[in-house]
């Protein structure tokens, strides 16, 4: 098993997934936190458009990524303070960009396998270039989140006294999509586009079920992401299977393992309130 490790494809793979894993659960904890969870999803499916628009010209997949997944979340930062119930206003985003992704795959005369590995991911196939391109992205991503932490953390819990303060709420959410889609590109090289979802937001739900406090949250997520990453490739070098399923089945295992910690920690959260239609009976006396 160690020999592994003197293979380079071997060893771009685990620092790209290393990279990959920290910044999806820090950007993650705050998409969970605004609810953007499919402003995410649809920014990863924008990322495909740009795969596939990368391929027709003969460019990097990963640069064509960036392109599109930036566009479209300045698009969809456009729509407002928060993506909180614009949900058609983003599908309506999503489908056309998805349009085009249609158009680019037929144009592209190349093999389906580079579609293939976008949807279903490709990490033992990123090159010490990407991984390159992977690092500055990240660097830049975690330090502007690390600036922009404080005032994005009041705007994400409560805009409107946030805004009230002086805080720029609009731009905020701009310059998070602009994070998030960094984020999505970056994602779909480890589990592709169908499975991005994964990563930037299972682990950090996770860690949310488990505490409060988002300083712990964040190292929670950072470690369930971590684990979830290495635990995926090494089972994808023993096994048979795309990297890609048994990363997400890692993240969907911590998933439900949180919600029972959650439960026995905070039990309140959990308790189901009766039901509208019950009549609450008085105490006896």
């Amino acid at each position: 098993m160690l020999s592994l490790f003197h293979h380079g494809f071997v060893q771009n793979a685990f620092l790209a997934g290393t990279l990959v894993a920290v910044l999806s659960a820090l950007i993650g904890y705050f998409v969970v936190l605004r609810a953007e969870s499919f402003a995410g999803d649809a920014l990863s499916h924008i990322g495909f458009s740009g795969a596939t628009g990368a391929a027709l010209v003969g460019a990097s997949s990963l640069v064509g990524m960036l392109l599109f997944t930036l566009l479209g979340a300045i698009g969809m930062g456009s729509l407002g303070k928060r993506l909180r119930g614009r949900d058609v206003e983003t599908g309506m985003l999503l489908a056309f960009v998805l349009g085009l992704g249609v158009l680019f795959l037929s144009l592209y005369t190349g093999t389906a396998t580079k579609a293939v590995s976008v949807l279903f991911g490709s990490i033992l196939s990123v090159s010490l270039s990407d991984v390159y391109v992977t690092l500055a992205g990240s660097l830049v991503a975690i330090t502007a989140l690390a600036i922009l932490f404080r005032p994005l953390l009041f705007a994400s819990i409560d805009p409107e006294v946030a805004e009230a303060r002086g805080v720029p709420v609009r731009w905020l959410s701009i310059l998070f999509l602009v994070l998030l889609a960094v984020t999505a590109s970056e994602a779909i090289q480890v589990v592709g586009v169908l499975l991005a979802f994964a990563l930037p937001v299972v682990p950090s739900a996770a860690a949310e079920h488990m505490t409060n406090r988002p300083g712990l949250a964040i190292l929670l997520a950072v470690l369930i992401s971590l684990l979830s990453t290495w635990g995926g490739l090494v089972l994808g070098f023993v096994g048979h299977w795309p990297v890609s399923f048994y990363i997400v089945s890692l993240t969907s295992v911590s998933y439900f393992i949180s919600l029972a910690v959650g439960a026995l920690r905070y039990p309140r959260r959990y308790r189901e309130p009766p039901h509208p239609t019950q009549e609450v009976l008085p105490p006896a006396r």
